[in-house]
């Protein structure tokens, strides 16, 4: 593994996202709670890498979902709408050749992510508002996206989950 994503893993004790794969370290949860429950915001940091790997399998959430590129390599996000249209967005430091530096991908659209090909690693933040909880969350199945987005088969099949664990675990809170 290489030493200095070895010392970023170490720094910010990143841990595997269940279901989800990310290596990922929760950095705020609101003290404050709506009324049934939830926390009014969440943010969390994530790495994805080669190695070891880690991206963002397939899955959506019920609630819009900010994206923060912080450093390191590019990192490609596949969006695939219900209308059954797709989008790559790539986030980077460099927007003014097109890289986004910030992106929300709206409720319900599936989303998957990596670090791009020939990078290293790629450090962004998530920002949730009303904050996350595992009830938002759903994995995305390969022959469910397959079905409606046939023309992403080569994302589906890197990106997309085998049937099983698609929810959250009842005791996970990031």
């Amino acid at each position: 593994m290489d030493a200095e994503i070895r010392a970023l893993i170490e720094h910010f004790k990143f841990e595997r996202l269940p279901v989800e794969g990310t290596l990922f370290a929760s950095t705020f949860r609101s003290a404050g709670n709506l009324p049934d429950g939830k926390p009014f915001g969440t943010g969390m940091i994530g790495m994805y890498c080669h190695e070891p790997r880690s991206v963002s399998y397939f899955h959506k959430l019920t609630i819009d979902e900010m994206w923060h590129f912080y450093g390191g390599d590019p990192l490609r996000l596949i969006l695939l709408y219900p209308d059954g249209s797709s989008r790559d967005v790539i986030l980077g430091s460099e927007p003014l050749k097109g890289q986004e530096i910030q992106y929300v991908i709206p409720a319900g659209v599936w989303q998957a992510g990596h670090c791009m090909e020939g990078g290293r690693y790629s450090l962004f933040g998530c920002t949730l508002a009303p904050g996350f909880t595992g009830d938002i969350f759903t994995g995305g199945i390969r022959q469910v996206l397959l079905a409606s987005h046939p023309d992403r088969i080569f994302d589906i099949l890197n990106f997309g989950l085998e049937a099983g664990e698609i929810k959250m675990p009842d005791d996970f809170a990031a």
